[in-house]
């Protein structure tokens, strides 16, 4: 392979990077991971990812490797939002390469999420110096009929919400950075210490986007998804591979949700 080159991803065709993405996550740990094109900017927003920080390794007009950069300002670090090589470009030492440009041009600490399970990248990254801050789990919950009603909570204005979790150290994608580019209707409900943030989905089926408890006991959390599971009744209640424990988890599970097979891990350096 020819010698590559770092070029910013705002100097990329767009329509080439969308497809070096799908190349790159066509065989992803979870299931091909395919946007349409459509959805791309939607996927780049989700991320909070700045192009113009973010680096592509290229070879001639040709895509092999992306490292996204969001910045996270209020902490003095960055996130990696998502990096990937082509099949052909793996084993090259361009991923490697990206990674350590994103770190050394980092103003601060840097962080990343990626599932416990891609012991591969798991690999890179500790190598690298990241140490895992906490585990990142998901859950389902199907609400029987018998789920109790309770009072609904008060339902604060959506940037309100925002506004709430964008002064707490989370992983990005449960803040109001991620959440306001989401492509749904946000509802959020708050009690207490507690916010929740959710979306009805096709087939009744909720998500839970954010939940969130400053309190450890996470009393306020568990009275929240209470009350959402007494409004969905029969409903399916998804929560993604995004839930801190401490923050709202154990409230979950308090309620048996079940713990989905795979999860992730933050990671920092």
């Amino acid at each position: 392979m020819a010698e590559f080159h770092l070029v910013p991803a705002d100097r990329v065709d767009p329509q080439r990077l969308h497809a070096a993405f799908g190349a790159a996550f066509a065989d992803y740990l979870i299931g091909p991971f395919q946007l349409a094109p459509s959805q791309w900017p939607q996927f780049l927003g989700r991320q909070a990812v700045d192009l113009g920080l973010s680096r592509v390794a290229v070879e001639g007009d040709a895509v092999l490797a992306f490292c996204f950069v969001a910045p996270r300002p209020a902490w003095r670090r960055w996130r990696l939002a998502t990096m990937g090589a082509v099949p052909q470009a793996r084993g090259t030492g361009v991923a490697p390469a990206l990674l350590d440009e994103f770190i050394a041009r980092a103003p601060g600490g840097v962080e990343l999420e990626c599932f416990a399970q891609n012991t591969r990248a798991l690999r890179l990254y500790e190598g690298r110096g990241f140490a895992v801050r906490d585990a990142l789990y998901g859950y389902t919950f199907t609400a029987t009929a018998s789920s109790p009603r309770r009072r609904e909570p008060s339902a604060p204005a959506l940037e309100d919400a925002f506004t709430w979790l964008d002064g707490r150290d989370l992983p990005l994608q449960v803040t109001g950075a991620a959440l306001r580019a989401l492509p749904v209707p946000l509802q959020a409900w708050r009690e207490g210490s507690a916010q929740l943030v959710f979306s009805e989905a096709a087939e009744r089926k909720v998500v839970i986007h954010s939940l969130v408890d400053g309190d450890a006991g996470q009393r306020d959390a568990q009275a929240l998804v209470e009350a959402l599971l007494g409004r969905y009744a029969e409903w399916t209640i998804h929560v993604p591979q995004l839930q801190r424990r401490e923050v709202g988890g154990e409230a979950l599970e308090r309620l048996s949700f079940e713990r989905l097979p795979l999860h992730q891990v933050w990671m920092m350096r």
